[in-house]
């Protein structure tokens, strides 16, 4: 049984994690985060494909051996690599359900962070005149 897959470059971090918090930056962050999250989710449904075409697989070899009429011992084995990838293709379809489920509420921060902070951004982004650090004014 061959997989397909290949691995895909990609770094550790999807968004830096530099305490830049400045309106852009924080939106350039959850963009990125986001697609790293659609990214991830592609990947993984080709993994739940792959599983799935290997659990046939084996199944299918396991009837195989059986009908080969060799060692019960063997039978029971190759059937039990398809249950495994049985059970592994539920929970890398659970994995990408919440990696879905993530990108989802990045980009809806994201639009709400745009919706909150997005008109200040521009006020103090077209001033002449420098404006004060976020929590000057704080003591």
């Amino acid at each position: 049984m061959s997989s397909e897959l290949a691995p895909r470059p990609s770094s550790a971090a999807p968004a830096v994690a530099d305490g830049d918090n400045r309106y852009k930056a924080v939106q350039t962050k959850l963009d990125a985060l986001g697609r790293a999250l659609d990214d991830a989710g592609l990947g993984l449904e080709e993994l739940v494909r792959s599983i799935a075409k290997n659990r046939k697989r084996a199944e299918d070899a396991a009837r195989d051996v059986a009908n080969a009429e060799l060692d019960p011992k063997f039978v029971e084995l190759t059937s039990n690599v398809g249950v495994a990838l049985g059970g592994a293709g539920v929970q890398v379809k659970k994995l990408h359900e919440t990696a879905q489920e993530t990108a989802d509420l990045t980009y809806e921060t994201k639009r709400t962070h745009s919706k909150l902070y997005g008109a200040l951004d521009d006020i103090r982004s077209n001033r002449r005149e420098r404006t004060p650090k976020p929590g000057f004014f704080n003591d």
